[in-house]
């Protein structure tokens, strides 16, 4: 299915051509305005009255969009180790909601929990679903490849420091990659309530309609056991409880929730 998006050109059985002015891909409605119109219309993508300008039929319920744009961020970062690229990492994590999950592109040094942020390089699906790009010149629906070279032109000196050798993760992503892609990603989160952290990577669907997952047990990256074992060895030598170390067993440090 083509992309939907700001900017969409669509055809409407009864109003004609207009342009989507906002988009929720999570409910699939859409506002557009038609003509010379100056107010919008409300529409609901999984209507047949609704078509892109060249008469493709919209089929929002047969073939449900990505709600978030974490499976083209893992192409285009394998793609990228492929090139030489291995320092570059993904950081994935739900939302206090549950409803979204945030992701965080960084480069250099593998450290999961001091990672460098850089403008552009992080988001959330619940912007995603409402805009779906990335925010660094990518147009919606953009290719692998149009998607890095995209991110090449936006921040250069970023992406330069990703050139290095990091093969332990190189191997584990590529595996993760086999495994989930097109359909899955990955989280780094988990909810705290339903106890600690699970003993295999948990996967999330990136699109409504998708059966569980029912592939092999993926292994967290490299480093992630070492470093939750030596930040147990601290707590236990301060004398801090296992309530305390549980409540530092979280994927996301306090400063990402603002992000």
């Amino acid at each position: 299915m083509k992309p939907v998006a700001p900017g969409t050109v669509i055809f409407h059985r009864y109003r004609g051509y207009g342009v989507v002015t906002s988009v929720n891909l999570m409910t699939g409605w859409v506002s557009a305005r038609f003509g010379g119109e100056g107010r919008t219309l409300d529409l609901n993508l999984s209507c047949d009255q609704v078509q892109h300008a060249d008469g493709e039929p919209i089929r929002f319920r047969r073939t449900s969009p990505d709600r978030m744009p974490h499976g083209r961020i893992m192409a285009m970062m394998r793609e990228l180790h492929k090139a030489g690229y291995e320092r570059l990492y993904l950081y994935s994590w739900p939302k206090p909601s549950g409803l979204h999950w945030r992701w965080h592109l960084f480069t250099g040094p593998r450290h999961w929990m001091q990672r460098s942020w850089r403008e552009g390089w992080y988001g959330s699906g619940a912007e995603y679903n409402l805009n779906p790009v990335l925010g660094w010149g990518d147009a919606p629906g953009a290719s692998t490849h149009d998607l890095l070279s995209a991110l090449a032109k936006f921040d250069p000196q970023g992406l330069a420091q990703a050139l290095g050798r990091d093969e332990d993760h190189t191997k584990w992503f590529a595996m993760v990659c086999d495994a989930l892609l097109p359909d899955y990603t990955f989280s780094l989160g988990w909810d705290q309530h339903d106890g600690p952290r699970p003993q295999h990577l948990p996967v999330i669907p990136l699109r409504r309609n998708v059966p569980a997952y029912n592939g092999p047990a993926l292994p967290w990256p490299p480093g992630w056991h070492r470093l939750w074992s030596s930040q147990t060895a601290v707590a236990n030598t301060a004398g801090g409880d296992k309530r305390s170390v549980k409540g530092t067993d979280r994927a996301d440090a306090p400063s990402d929730a603002d992000r």
